[in-house]
């Protein structure tokens, strides 16, 4: 274990009377779900009246206790002082919304009632509702420490900044972007008193997972930096995943624990926290007490780890998985490649599962196979610099490479320009008025405050977006980072709330034609011949299920369906022949025939490399192991002859 100033177990007991809390935050697949359950194990070990509590939408607190647990307070088997539960985060936000709209039913008419239940359909109420759930549990005196796997981000703090002057906004009747402002009189003191628990060093602890990856450290950076500015400390990292030594019998896997032992110092001596652990990768997926045991021992007590490879046997798929017959090279190369039109790839996913690399590497061999294309990121981390290795602007440039262009979208220039809009339509809108019944300055400065909601950060980055749909000349567009459900579906918020607090209202006021064409934007990413969504995974549960979850929102929320999927970082056969990889290979076959059943569609496969590709001549030879690359150059050689 590797630790900074203050040992891991000091930062996570309980040193008061009043309860305590742990929040463990991290993307899917970095090991999240395993390191809360080892905390809370270990404090019930340790004799602390411990509830462990999720709101992940892919919860997996069952399979790893090996017991039923679901959306009630659930007693852990053979552990005392340990209890559980799933917050289902569907049940949430429609408990919310009930919560929300009943009181209203007398006082509002039936058109009014509508419109607020439009509005409570906005993204962000499914985040307050979360919220809530964390508010409700941080009030549980019976327990010494509520442990929570998927902590509140800072998106959704500064949501519950929003507005700052409640009471003058409540006195208006306005509304916000997490519904009619009326709605939220009761639950003002409730949050805010949460937020100052969240603030307080002494009764939390935050606590960040991540991958001993540059990428995952990156993102780590940048969320604690987020929570940093609301006042909220990150005092824990621990670094999950790292391949153990006495697995790694070739260069191929030795290089690799080199570059993860290298993230680890830069964690060491780089990252601003009070305490730092590390626990190695697994050859199978961690469940049981005992394993749970020997991650809160290792963590929390000092221990070595035991890593026991075992035999290729003790991990079965629970089918024979023909890998090859997965992968659909044809049907994939046909979704990249343009009919009538443009043709518009988006690649999404979560963070670090290399859908950058995967979005550069596709929009090189187009460029390869004779197409006009440009590829254009929304990732806040930028990658397409590094990948490329050259300079990628604001506004589109071309790279060293025929037919190709690439840009990237900097998101404090598009904030900038985005307000600098929505305030100009508003001042022309209220300009010469005289509305006894409106105080133009407050409501122009409660637009100015609502621009800094992260909704706002949202719609900034969508506008930009939106405005690649009208650059000529390019028979492909791919997206790095496509926009998601949540942020499609703040344009679905009724227009024609007053009051012009609402962001969907208020974008589609901002310029006449603006409504239009996001309508018809959203056709064309609603259109199979035209557009075509592809989800980016590793094959493991939490990143296969996040990843089905956000496609199914996208379908049913936004009508866009999902075109094929990446199976990302595949073990190659030629490395680490033994018992070890034999059963994370034999893990990754049975993931991958459970992402052919869930998405129905032609699958993309990408291996693991030693290192990720980085300039154009890597890019195209990785683009010859990816399946479905090597199939454009192919057609376009048929469509030359």
């Amino acid at each position: 274990m590797a630790t900074t100033q203050t040992p891991a177990e000091e930062v996570v007991e309980p040193n008061s009377e009043e309860t305590e809390f742990v929040f463990f935050s991290g993307k899917g697949g970095v090991g999240k779900s395993t390191v809360s359950c080892a905390t809370a194990t270990w404090l019930a070990d340790n004799d602390y009246e411990t509830l462990l509590v999720t709101t992940d939408p892919a919860p997996n607190l069952s399979d790893i206790f090996e017991q039923d647990i679901g959306h009630e307070v659930t007693k852990i088997d053979d552990i005392d002082n340990l209890s559980a539960i799933e917050i289902d985060p569907d049940t949430a936000a429609e408990e919310y919304r009930q919560e929300t709209i009943e009181p209203m039913r007398q006082l509002l008419d039936d058109d009014q009632i509508e419109t607020v239940e439009e509005q409570l359909n906005s993204p962000c109420v499914e985040e307050i509702a979360a919220f809530d759930n964390f508010v409700e549990f941080m009030d549980s005196p019976e327990y010494d420490v509520v442990v929570f796997d998927t902590a509140p981000t800072g998106h959704t703090i500064r949501l519950m900044e929003l507005p700052s002057d409640w009471n003058a906004e409540l006195e208006k009747g306005g509304s916000t972007c997490i519904g009619p402002a009326a709605s939220m009189e009761d639950k003002k003191d409730q949050y805010e008193r949460a937020i100052d628990t969240l603030q307080d060093e002494q009764r939390t602890t935050f606590a960040f997972v991540g991958k001993p990856e540059d990428s995952s450290l990156e993102e780590i950076e940048r969320s604690a930096s987020d929570l940093g500015d609301l006042g909220i400390e990150s005092q824990f990292l621990v670094i999950n995943g790292y391949l153990p030594e006495s697995v790694c019998e070739d260069p191929f896997f030795e290089g690799k624990r080199e570059d993860e032992q290298a993230v680890i110092e830069r964690a060491q001596t780089e990252f601003d926290t009070d305490a730092m652990a590390t626990y190695p990768l697994q050859p199978g997926e961690i469940a049981g007490l005992e394993l749970l045991s020997d991650v809160g021992g290792v963590i929390y007590d000092g221990n070595e780890a035991n890593v026991d490879v075992g035999a290729p046997t003790d991990v079965e798929s629970e089918r024979s998985v023909d890998i090859d017959a997965l992968a659909g090279p044809e049907s994939v190369a046909d979704q990249l490649q343009p009919e009538d039109g443009t043709r518009y790839l988006f690649f999404t996913g979560k963070g670090g599962v290399g859908k950058s690399t995967v979005a550069a590497t596709s929009a090189t061999k187009l460029a390869e196979a004779g197409y006009e294309t440009l590829v254009v990121t929304t990732d806040p981390a930028a990658h397409l610099e590094d990948i490329f290795g050259e300079a990628v602007g604001h506004e589109p440039t071309s790279v060293s490479q025929p037919n190709l262009d690439a840009a990237r979208i900097d998101q404090e220039k598009a904030i900038e320009e985005y307000r600098a809009q929505v305030l100009d339509h508003v001042h022309e809108m209220y300009e010469g008025k005289e509305d006894t019944e409106l105080d133009v300055e407050a409501a122009i400065a409660n637009v100015e405050e609502e621009l800094e909601s992260p909704c706002a950060e949202e719609m900034a980055a969508l506008e930009k977006f939106v405005s690649y749909f009208q650059k000529d000349g390019y028979d492909i567009v791919v997206f790095d980072t496509a926009p998601t459900g949540h942020t499609l579906r703040l344009l679905e918020l009724p227009s024609d709330w007053k009051g012009f607090m609402d962001l969907g209202s208020l974008t589609k006021g901002a310029a006449p034609a603006k409504g239009d064409q996001y309508d018809e934007v959203i056709e064309t990413m609603q259109d199979p011949d035209r557009s075509s969504f592809a989800f980016v995974m590793y094959p493991e549960f939490t990143p296969m299920m996040e990843a089905y979850r956000a496609a199914e929102d996208l379908k049913d929320q936004v009508g866009i369906e999902t075109a094929f999927v990446v199976a990302n970082y595949l073990l190659p056969e030629e490395y680490g022949d033994n018992a070890f990889f034999a059963n994370r290979r034999a893990q990754q076959e049975k993931y991958l025939g459970e992402i052919k059943d869930n998405f129905e569609t032609p699958m993309m496969l990408a291996p693991l490399r030693r290192d990720e590709p980085v300039g154009l001549d890597e890019l195209r030879a990785f683009g010859d192991e990816i399946t479905g690359l090597s199939e454009l150059t192919k057609k376009q050689e048929v469509r030359m002859s």
